[in-house]
């Protein structure tokens, strides 16, 4: 009642009583402060009160007002809540229309002003539409002219200030600031070191921290030589700021510093008044007090942002080699990568950096424009997308010809003798492969002029007539007559390895092929690798590691005469590669797999390596194999990998390289291990041209770094990324296994087909074979569902092939579980489906310079004849009705932990959308989910929880989602084994290894037998528990971020550095398959706490 009196007294305000006015607020106020603190409601009547006071404002009453409205609604415990009203209420808007009237007064009433800025710096902040609100009600150029008028009275300005900085918040406002000469204003308040008045600088230097983040303000302040200005105040403030009490202000400083170099133009102002050096200087000096690392993260940020881009130290980012493909499709990435104009620089751009946009962004409110709720825009949305097809997109007479690969199908064994097994084969002959060019001889060849037995180690050399190269066998026997022959000592693994031979697999050699025709085998693939018995626990990060190998970075650019730019190896120079001068390093790629394009010795112990793109590929620089030697004993060695593409990597989580010593080999050691110290990865300054990422401007590389000392003399070492299984070992390994074979197991390996490189691709079929010749038997075996497996079609990822390794061990074992395993399924597995990626040392593609798992819809069967060819071996399951029970395909997770699963639900998908659907079009069986919650109980290394059921537009043409959708395999999977280890289960804590790998294939068997009982109907009832999957999704919590990262609550999160390139585009989304599922940017709890230095 009291209001609508007041507020008809307010529409009347021309001809009503003043007095009457001040009557009726004095009761208002009275019945508000005897209400108390029962709800946040009232803040309603305080918003009312002081826009139905602005009539009577003479007197005190409004003062009044705004005091009860400071000390009740903002200054109390909890105000925030009580803000946020306040502001939906429209408190702010009648605050500003408040200062509107309060500067017509003349003069305006400081008290006044004083307390509606107090109020506004704290409202301010909670409203979105503050900064449109003052600019549009006139109180922003009110603030203005106060603060020009009252430089001097310190009283008022600071709430000026601070009210200023919210409204510097939207860039308009920050640009009409700019205008107005505010800029210049915040020059005259911020100065050298003093003790008084410090409250009020910090302000002023987070106002003009705002408005530089402005391009347009950031290009004023560089016009006016503002930059040599603050370097000079924050030297003052380092030097004088002994006891490090004005921290704060040393950071607004740099904020300031770091907003400017921001634009190109505030970059080279800050390089052309010796930013570098002072801010490295200071930073040093900082170093010793970790409460500084603040300045230091900040100086750091902006050292390495204004670090003069370089071109990355190649003539081409084009792969060394080169595979002429039969024909080149037009608009492919091979026919991009070789169709550039004559004198195009692949490497980097004409103009590297960024060129600043000259006009600024109009939005209001750049929230405005995003979608609060984020949404996966990846997530695939049409429902008829995620149904399977329910016609056969080739005809059966094609398929026919696959009919071959199904002996199994239609066998009678007749020609078998059950009473004396081996009188007779079960096995079909093997479809004669291809005719390949051998090498006659292969030796160990030893350097004449080296004495120590060791360097005389260096490599196995392959010599020969074949295409592969090297001298023939009659010219290497004249050579080792009148030569001393070498001796090497070979370690009898015989025992720890019943898969591997070392003459046998120097025979496997022999017959694979390679673009660059190598002459040399690796020792650790001809010794082979015991796991080792000891924990390899993951590396716990040293506090400030980062920060110091990027300061050792920037010291290159502030003391170039320190640095040795030597070329010790390039591939570049195929004639001779390695560049021996006999005091640094030696280093060598040339053999199976390697993997290593330049090496450049920048300090005495510290080395730059670039790695070779795939074949016919321009990037896909992750995977590294390379050997070491002429190592001193002792010697702190640092390795950089200069050319890496990835923003984030396990290297920052605890992973290490691995590397093999061929003195532990000889020790009776032979086994690769995790090494190195002080690795981090982190973004640097070698320019990544537009040509190869994808058109984007101004794209950096990533640096991964390690230190390493040696332990032996004359060693030589190899390091690779993860540990190497070749195409030669995956040979040998089969014909072990095959030797392995005992009359009751089905054994037969075919040739699927040949590939471009003219390597052949092997296709197993497994199972047990009958007991008799009976028709039951006989019926039983042919009607065994079938499990498709294959593996390792991305060649970097070697922990696939260790882990079908450890699946065809256990298939071909002679354990009662592996006899039940065949007696239920007929398995069908390409334990490799990118041979030529694997010998050729690729990461991702093969040589058609494409991502095999990228071409499953639409595969060429010139280009992609794996992917075609075992296609094909599904369509013609799927065209007799003998659809594969399970499809698994192996692959490698370089930035997640564990072992987990991908694969297809219409009803996951259509969860994480905003798409409407009836509960008959989401109907589904839940049974996908079955064999991951069995392996989740079974096998330690496996993690249910970073499983996903999500299909993205973006692997549509993976294998998973093409057999799901295409041949109709509702259990079809991607199963990724993590490159780095373990956070969670029985492993957590530890590194995975070649065991934990091996031991996880085995397990998928075990869960295969498992999910083969579960789903006879007499064993339902017994294993109902494992099969109450609904409950499981519901309990599941899942939410969606942006962009398009599908994520479960435990995922990592990212490690996010505090360095800002907001000079330089965003960072591009990977494009990865399966394999690098975007379900990979969050760290757990533990990392976080662990990396919230950015720096550290």
């Amino acid at each position: 009642m009291l209001l609508g009196q007041l507020e008809r007294l307010n529409r009347e305000a021309m001809l009503a009583d003043a007095e009457i006015g001040r009557q009726i607020t004095a009761k208002i106020l009275h019945l508000i402060q005897t209400q108390g603190e029962k709800s946040t409601k009232h803040i309603l009547g305080y918003t009312m009160t002081i826009y139905l006071l602005e009539p009577f404002w003479k007197g005190q009453w409004e003062n009044n007002s705004l005091h009860y409205v400071n000390d009740r609604c903002v200054c109390v415990p909890g105000g925030g809540r009580r803000v946020g009203v306040f502001v939906s209420k429209g408190g702010t808007g009648i605050l500003l229309q408040l200062v509107l009237s309060g500067s017509k007064e003349s003069p305006p009433s400081e008290e006044l002003m004083l307390q509606l800025h107090s109020l506004l710096a704290k409202v301010g902040p909670k409203d979105r539409k503050f900064g449109v609100k003052a600019r549009l009600n006139g109180a922003l150029n009110v603030t203005v002219n106060l603060l020009k008028q009252n430089l001097q009275n310190h009283k008022l300005l600071l709430p000026c200030l601070q009210v200023l900085r919210v409204y510097s918040s939207n860039s308009v406002n920050a640009v009409s600031l700019g205008k107005n000469g505010v800029l210049e204003l915040m020059f005259k308040i911020i100065g050298p070191y003093s003790k008084k008045n410090t409250s009020l600088l910090k302000v002023s230097l987070d106002t003009l921290g705002a408005l530089l983040k402005s391009k347009t303000n950031a290009r004023r302040a560089v016009d006016r030589a503002h930059v040599p200005v603050l370097l000079y105040i924050y030297q003052d403030w380092h030097r004088n700021d002994t006891r490090h009490r004005h921290m704060l202000i040393r950071k607004g400083v740099l904020g300031c510093l770091k907003n400017i170099t921001n634009i190109k133009l505030g970059r080279k102002a800050f390089i052309d008044a010796d930013g570098m050096r002072i801010l490295y200087n200071t930073s040093t000096e900082c170093l010793p007090v970790r409460t500084l690392d603040p300045l230091i993260n900040t100086s750091s940020l902006i050292m390495r942002k204004c670090f003069p881009k370089n071109r990355l130290p190649l003539p081409t980012i084009k792969s060394v080699f080169h595979h002429q493909l039969p024909h080149v499709p037009a608009g492919g990435p091979v026919a991009q990568l070789y169709n550039q104009p004559l004198g195009v620089d692949d490497v980097v751009d004409e103009s590297d950096d960024n060129d600043d946009v000259e006009t600024e962004n109009d939005t209001e409110n750049e929230e405005e424009d995003k979608d609060h709720h984020a949404r996966n825009d990846d997530i695939e949305t049409d429902i008829n997308k995620l149904r399977p097809k329910e016609t056969h997109s080739r005809p059966f007479e094609e398929l026919k010809i696959y009919e071959r690969f199904f002996l199994e199908l239609s066998e009678d064994f007749q020609r078998f003798n059950f009473d004396n097994p081996k009188s007779a084969s079960p096995l079909a002959p093997a479809p004669t492969p291809a005719p390949v060019h051998t090498l006659d001889t292969i030796n160990i060849t030893k350097d004449h002029d080296e004495q120590e037995l060791v360097q005389g180690m260096e490599r196995v050399a392959l010599e020969g007539t074949g295409p592969q190269g090297g001298a023939g066998a009659e010219e290497w026997a004249e050579e080792e007559e009148g030569g001393e022959g070498a001796v090497l000592e070979v370690p009898d693994t015989a025992l720890l390895l019943p898969l591997h031979d070392p003459d046998l697999y120097v025979e496997m050699v022999k017959s694979t092929r390679s673009v660059p025709q190598y002459s040399e085998v690796a020792y650790p693939d001809y010794f082979g690798h015991v796991a080792p018995t000891f924990r390899e626990h993951i590396l716990e990060r040293v506090y400030g590691v980062q920060r110091t190998k990027i300061f050792q970075d920037i010291e290159r650019l502030i003391h170039p005469n320190d640095i040795l730019d030597k070329v010790v190896y390039d591939l570049d120079i195929q004639s001779c590669p390695v560049i021996d001068d006999g005091e640094s390093l030696k280093f060598n790629s040339q053999f199976e797999s390697g993997n290593l394009r330049k090496a450049i010795q920048a300090r005495k112990f510290e080395y730059d390596l670039v790695l070779n793109s795939d074949i016919n590929s321009n990037h896909y620089h992750q995977w590294f194999y390379f050997e070491v030697s002429g190592m001193r004993v002792g010697a702190p060695y640092r390795f950089n990998i200069i050319n890496c593409e990835k923003s984030n990597s396990q290297f920052n989580y605890g992973m290490q390289v691995l590397m093999y010593s061929v003195q532990e080999a000889i020790s009776g050691r032979p086994r690769w291990v995790r090494t190195g110290t002080d690795i981090c990865y982190y973004k640097n300054h070698f320019s990544r041209s537009s040509i190869a990422a994808g058109g984007q401007k101004g794209k950096s590389y990533y640096t991964m770094t390690f230190s390493m000392t040696f332990n032996h003399k004359d060693d030589v070492c190899y390091f690779a990324y993860h540990y190497p299984y070749t195409y030669s070992t995956l040979k040998m390994h089969l014909q072990k296994l095959e030797a392995l074979r005992t009359p009751q197991i089905y054994m037969r390996q075919d040739i699927l087909c040949e590939t471009l490189g003219g390597n052949s691709c092997p296709l197993l079929t497994i199972t047990a074979m009958p007991e008799s010749t009976s028709n039951d038997q006989i019926c039983q075996f042919r009607n065994r569902p079938l499990v498709f497996l294959s593996s390792r079609v991305h060649p970097g990822e070697t922990n696939a092939s260790w882990v079908m390794k450890g699946t065809l061990e256990f298939l071909m074992g002679s354990s009662p579980l592996a006899h039940s395993l065949r007696e239920a399924y007929i398995f069908k597995i390409v334990p490799m489906l990118n041979p030529d990626g694997v010998v050729n040392g690729n990461h991702r593609c093969s040589l058609s310079g494409e991502d095999l798992n990228r071409q499953w819809q639409s595969p060429s069967p010139e280009l992609h004849p794996t992917i075609y060819h075992t296609k094909s071996l599904l369509q013609y399951l799927a065209a007799i009705q003998r659809a594969p029970l399970v499809f698994c395909d192996y692959h490698g997770h370089s930035r997640k932990k564990n072992v987990f699963m991908y694969g297809c639900s219409l009803k996951e998908t259509v969860w994480q959308t905003n798409i409407s659907a009836t509960s008959c079009e989401l109907h589904e069986d839940l049974g996908y989910r079955t064999l991951p919650k069995i392996l989740s109980q079974m096998a330690p290394a496996f993690s249910m929880a970073s499983c996903s059921f999500v299909v993205e537009r973006s692997k549509e043409a993976t294998a998973r989602v093409v057999v799901w959708r295409e041949i109709g395999v509702q259990r079809s999977y991607t199963m990724e084994s993590t490159l780095c280890g373990c956070d969670q289960g029985k492993y957590k804590g530890l590194q995975i290894g070649t065991r934990e790998l091996e031991e996880m294939g085995a397990q998928f068997c075990v869960a295969l037998l498992r999910l083969k009982r579960l789903t006879s109907p007499l064993e339902l009832r017994n294993h109902a528990h494992l099969l109450d999957v609904e409950s499981d999704l519901i309990e599941t919590r899942c939410k969606v971020s942006s962009p398009s990262t599908y994520v479960l609550e435990d995922e990592e999160h990212s490690f996010m550095e505090e360095v800002d390139y907001s000079a330089e585009s965003g960072d591009e989304p990977d494009n990865d398959p399966d394999a690098a599922d975007p379900h990979d940017n969050r760290l757990s709890d533990s990392e976080s706490n662990n990396h919230r230095d950015s720096l550290t």
